[in-house]
């Protein structure tokens, strides 16, 4: 899949794109907007990105987890090369202090991701800041032809770029957790 991103100042006509691309077979998970004016683009009852998403807890979080599977390993190392491990105590507290630093490295990462932008959409914050909205939607191959004709019609939207989308299983996974809340009372 490929993620295509569109810029605009105008939420009604990202009404009118969101409507045309769904009479045309796309699914609410494929499209969202950015935006600072997060209120307005719920009036208007757009696809928002979720606020978690719009911080890089993810990405972070994952930075963390890796930083602390290094210092884990570290310790493991250590312990086990400088014969520390031949103690009474043996490998127990060696493990603890492995366990405890991935944790706390991991739970870091995540802490430093929430006070961050999303990096994936650090390069739009002079934009949002200006009052734009970006759109994006996430394609498959069958789909970029019907994406292109519907964005044709609507000569306002600056194209920005593509990138990297959402896996299709996230996108399908999306759709039928919102069709189940849908028929749940």
């Amino acid at each position: 899949m490929v993620r295509h991103y569109y810029l605009s100042n105008d939420l009604k006509e990202l009404v009118s794109v969101e409507q045309e691309l769904l009479d045309n077979g796309f699914k609410r998970p494929q499209m969202h907007v950015l935006s600072d004016q997060d209120a307005e683009v719920q009036l208007n009852h757009l696809h928002e990105v979720e606020s978690i998403l719009k911080k890089d807890i993810v990405h972070s979080t994952e930075v963390g987890a890796l930083v602390g599977v290094i210092a884990a390993t570290l310790v493991l190392l250590t312990a086990y090369l400088l014969n520390w491990t031949n103690t009474a105590a043996g490998w127990m507290p060696f493990i603890f202090l492995a366990i405890v630093l991935l944790g706390f490295c991991t739970w870091e990462g995540g802490f430093i991701g929430i006070q961050r932008p999303n990096v994936e959409f650090e390069r739009f914050q002079k934009t949002l800041n200006n009052g734009n909205h970006v759109f994006f939607v996430d394609t498959d191959p069958s789909q970029e032809s019907t994406l292109e004709r519907v964005i044709n019609l609507h000569p306002a939207l600056v194209v920005e770029s593509t990138g990297e989308a959402t896996p299709s299983w996230v996108i399908r996974g999306q759709e039928k957790y919102q069709s189940f809340m849908k028929m749940m009372p």
